[in-house]
């Protein structure tokens, strides 16, 4: 592949890769602007890995959640750096959203988890979180087209070394709004001092209202952080119909489409459903496949 030049990031991602995989060549020409890359098998197993600070954890470990459950070991890897920032998905979305979608397809267990050591703020980070996956040899086909209703809310207020006052602040400032609206309402504080608050005293907040505001107006039954994990899950899956609803699909889930269809032959039938079908929230699309039946040969067999 040829780009514009290797970022630090980048960089980053490409030993990550190097690191889960076995029998991987990864050439780069001294101007870092081609990269020849010939993938080796998915061997996973327990690992560490020192993340670039220019970009989140969250920016790493959203490809792990595609790789993990087809490698060869359970994957049991330690990720350091950012924990938190305005850019990628932080660690807190992604626990909270894309472990129960990974469920849904049969990926489940006391295996599967993300743990927050520590919290990471930019520039430096020094965040430290665990992720851990089991392997499977088959994934299952979904049917998830009914989002259902908001019944209730639970939500995380972190803060890092400043008072905890602040955290409870952040909680009784979002209950105060929320309640108008529902009434079961949980929101957890997460007050990290010392080692376990990263390496600089920044004050970190997470723009999250506005973008929350938007996927829950637009709807569906995967947000748009997930949106291209759930179309590669159900690619994957067995010989049988997936189906999805899903929010107005993002720009990079458009372009992953292309990407299946270029690597699988996957085509997806794509149904639009307006506001007036759906009874709520804005236009939504259902997303309907046929999986390519998938196997993962190198899965141990105890």
């Amino acid at each position: 592949m040829n780009c514009y030049s290797v970022h630090n990031f980048e960089a980053s991602f490409i030993r990550l890769i190097d690191k889960v995989t076995n029998g991987s060549r990864i050439e780069i020409n001294q101007t870092g602007t081609t990269l020849y890359y010939q993938p080796g098998l998915l061997h996973g197993g327990s690992l560490e890995h020192d993340c670039s600070p220019s970009r989140s954890i969250g920016y790493y470990l959203e490809s792990l959640l595609c790789l993990a459950p087809f490698m060869k070991h359970p994957l049991k890897i330690v990720l350091r750096g950012v924990t938190n920032d305005q850019v990628d998905p932080s660690v807190d979305v992604l626990k909270a959203t894309a472990l129960p979608l990974l469920k849904k397809f049969g990926i489940d267990g006391e295996s599967l988890e993300i743990k927050i050591n520590r919290r990471g703020m930019p520039p430096k980070g020094g965040g430290e979180i665990l992720f851990a996956c089991p392997v499977r040899k088959v994934l299952q086909p979904i049917q998830f087209t009914d989002p259902g209703k908001i019944k209730r809310i639970r939500g995380t207020a972190y803060s890092v070394r400043v008072s905890p006052q602040m955290a409870n602040r952040m909680v009784e400032s979002a209950r105060s709004i929320l309640n108008k609206f529902l009434p079961d309402i949980y929101i957890y504080t997460d007050h990290m001092k010392g080692v376990s608050s990263g390496k600089l005293a920044n004050i970190a907040g997470e723009s999250c209202g506005p973008r929350s505001h938007q996927q829950i107006l637009q709807g569906g039954c995967v947000d748009s952080t997930n949106q291209s994990l759930a179309l590669l899950l159900m690619t994957l899956g067995q010989r049988d119909v997936s189906k999805v609803l899903l929010g107005p699909l993002s720009p990079y889930t458009i372009e992953f489409l292309r990407h299946l269809r270029s690597f699988f032959q996957t085509m997806f039938k794509i149904e639009t459903k307006t506001p007036e079908e759906e009874h709520m929230g804005g236009e939504k699309v259902l997303m309907t496949c046929v999986g390519i039946g998938f196997s993962n040969l190198s899965k141990t067999i105890r």
